[in-house]
């Protein structure tokens, strides 16, 4: 079973870590939805020397920025993390989240006294300074209440110093940081002195923390700490447990908390920014089963449980992290998680200290997990004066160049592996896309295709940080337009574009609808529903796929059937309204949601998850047959939901893999299949997963869709 190393604590570097698709209803093109609000489609031709191909769909929402989206963390043993530069830099960057007291620290702080027995503490980085930083920053406050040598009276305590003494507001609170590094998966950084260290312990833990915080302050927001799906200790059962942390600790606390905290890293200390950047394409699997994960706990209170991710960074520690690429890097990242589903998402770190030194696309890195400079030596090399900003500050801070809070993250499409591209629809009905060149060496022309959205003749706004920038550098040079962007090598920019007069969300009387909700889901149907729109006097649901759309359901009601849906089927859906000239508004928030199998099938398979340890498990399948006739001789088909997932070898019946696709072939002496269930067939596997590892939704014997799974 594999574990990961973790460095020691310590204040210099860093100390932990480790579509079904096929709707048959009113399918209809993305042009369809143009023509019913009165506006053609904007399709300008590429020029002819464009090598990447992006496209923007304006009414595929991905979800609404929150003030609290751009986030940092501070730590107590940070002497530089309330210097008044770090406020302007914070506000300047839109930062509207700063998490205290530091990582793994927060298991050994009392905030009372402001000690951390075991480790250092500098001066003057007390709550009440950190609260002021906090608030000259415009920002709010992620706390990480003490789990690991704390109490619940204690954390209670704190709730109300804060918010009953000091009237701070604190609003979201975490319980512990990296509890399940514990020390009872075999591999142990996080201070836990209770004597049992199981999840179950910890959820039970929590409960008793949110019911304490929550008596003195009934509006905080309390979360609970998971594994992050696919990372370790993922899918890995403890001794004496029942099932791996998430699994264990989601259903005992769904109904007490309000929010969960996952961290990710690209990889361990000698993962460059580089591979970082490709490993990134990972995230969007996981985030998507942490969701799917609450989804099955809380069942109809999903809604009200949201995912932080409250550290990320390209690499545990050691080097590669200051310089250009992992501003690149940060500025995918953030974008990447905001658009699947967390509300903040916090760097780590504000200051860090120096590391490895290495030479980066011609300059020093520092190998300093900080977004800002701390001043400090690797032996006779110096960093620049502290609160000097580092790459992934401008990273971030590009991020605010796109969007704030309350605009809408719309889908893109790159056409080019290096080159990323995120948009967001700005409240006043502006459209915002940011380029993300990964290629060092080479510019890239980008030609830009748009649905929903019709930009205006006038030049677009742009903002650029390249080689030779200094910080986001307005560009003024009028080469890029609508229809085709030139991004430098290893660099960032970010058009702003003006809709045509008449155009737009801005043009329509209806405001935008409410997110959809599953009111009732079958194997084939599924009713939605959700909030009405003032102007509206029609409404369409359309499924996306990508930064592609179609029309799956139209209404006059706040309601919708959307029925031949094929079984065991995810679908992620918007609700757009028409006002009664037929002008399309601002799409809703996404929803994702999935049929089930049958109830009266003619065959039932079950799929058990034996053991796991992290990127690999062992799986037994079991298959009935239970029409009225017997069955000589099957097939069991099933497609894995996620890249990454495969069979590496199995018994009791043939395996083949082409893609995502897997069919298990009956041995040649298998006897028949009973009718009516009398008998059962059994096989096994050892699986491979490189990220998240859900379980196959559909399973087909012989071609016909089963029940279970």
């Amino acid at each position: 079973m594999p574990v990961r190393s973790h460095p020691s604590r310590r204040p210099v570097g860093r100390r932990i870590r480790p579509l079904v698709r096929g709707v048959a209803v009113m399918a209809a093109s993305l042009a369809v939805l143009s023509s019913l609000a009165g506006v053609a489609p904007a399709a300008p031709q590429p020029a002819g020397d464009a090598d990447v191909d992006v496209r923007v769909n304006a009414q595929a929402a991905l979800g609404t920025l929150s003030g609290a989206a751009r986030g940092v963390n501070t730590a107590i043993w940070d002497a530089h993390m309330n210097d008044p530069e770090v406020a302007d830099l914070m506000k300047a960057a839109d930062v509207g989240v700063m998490r205290y007291p530091g990582g793994s620290y927060a298991d050994i702080y009392h905030w009372e006294t402001h000690t951390a027995p075991g480790g250092y503490v500098a001066p003057g980085t007390g709550f009440d300074a950190f609260m002021g930083t906090v608030r000259a920053a415009g920002a709010q406050p992620v706390l990480i209440a003490n789990y690991g040598s704390g109490t619940p009276e204690e954390a209670a305590g704190w709730v109300r110093y804060a918010n009953v003494t000091k009237n701070y507001g604190a609003k979201y609170w975490e319980i512990g940081n990296e509890i399940y590094g514990n020390g009872h998966y075999g591999s142990g950084w996080e201070h836990d002195d209770h004597e049992d260290k199981s999840p179950k312990e910890y959820a039970r833990q929590v409960r008793a923390y949110a019911s304490a915080m929550k008596a003195v302050d009934p509006t905080v927001k309390i979360g609970a700490v998971l594994t992050t799906p696919g990372e370790w200790p993922d899918g890995v059962v403890g001794p004496g447990d029942s099932g791996d942390w998430n699994h264990t600790v989601l259903p005992e606390v769904a109904d007490v908390i309000d929010f969960v905290s996952v961290h990710w890293y690209a990889g361990g200390a000698d993962t460059t920014a580089e591979d970082a950047m490709g490993k990134l394409a990972k995230l969007p699997g996981e985030l998507r089963e942490v969701r799917n994960q609450i989804d099955r706990a809380a069942g109809s209170g999903s809604s009200d449980i949201e995912i932080a991710l409250t550290e990320i960074n390209t690499n545990t520690g050691g080097a590669r992290l200051t310089a250009r690429p992992n501003g690149l890097f940060a500025a995918d990242a953030f974008m990447t998680a905001l658009e699947n589903g967390v509300f903040t998402v916090d760097w780590w770190n504000t200051h860090n200290g120096a590391g490895q030194i290495t030479t980066v696309d011609g300059e020093t890195d520092y190998g300093d997990m900080g977004m800002l400079s701390s001043g400090a030596c690797t032996g006779d090399v110096c960093q620049p004066a502290p609160n000097t900003p580092f790459h992934p500050y401008y990273g971030m801070k590009m991020t605010s160049e796109l969007g704030t809070a309350g605009d809408t993250m719309v889908a893109t499409e790159s056409s080019a592996q290096d080159v990323s591209a995120h948009a967001v629809l700005r409240r006043d009905g502006r459209l915002s896309v940011m380029f993300i060149n990964k290629n060092p060496d080479t510019a890239r022309t980008v030609a830009l295709d748009y649905a929903g959205f019709v930009p205006s003749g006038n030049a677009p706004e742009v903002s650029r940080y390249a080689r030779g920038d200094g910080d986001i550098t307005e560009v003024r040079d009028g080469e890029a337009s609508a229809s085709q962007v030139t991004v430098p090598p290893y660099a960032l920019l970010t058009v702003t574009l003006d809709p045509q007069a008449g155009t737009g969300p801005g043009a329509s009387n209806a405001s935008t609808p409410g997110t959809p909700r599953v009111d009732a889901v079958t194997d084939t149907t599924a009713r939605l529903t959700w909030d009405g729109a003032p102007g509206a006097s029609r409404y369409l649901v359309q499924e996306r796929d990508g930064a592609h759309t179609r029309l799956i359901g139209e209404s006059t009601g706040t309601s919708v059937t959307l029925r031949n849906l094929p079984p065991g089927s995810a679908h992620t859906v918007n609700v757009l309204a028409a006002d009664s000239s037929g002008r399309i508004s601002r799409p809703s928030s996404p929803l994702t949601f999935s049929t089930s199998t049958p109830a009266d099938a003619a065959c039932r398979v079950t799929y058990h998850r034996d053991t796991s340890w992290g990127n690999g498990f062992v799986t037994t399948v079991t298959v009935q047959n239970l029409s009225d006739t017997p069955i000589t001789g099957w097939t069991v088909d099933w497609d894995w939901p996620t890249a990454g997932q495969s069979v590496s070898s199995g018994w009791s019946a043939t395996f083949h893999q082409s893609g995502s696709h897997v069919r298990v072939t009956a041995s040649e002496d298998a006897g028949p299949l009973a009718p009516d269930g009398g008998s059962t067939a059994s096989f096994g596997f050892v699986g491979a997963n490189d990220g998240p590892n859900p379980d196959p939704t559909v399973f087909r014997l012989n071609g016909a869709v089963c029940s279970g799974g």
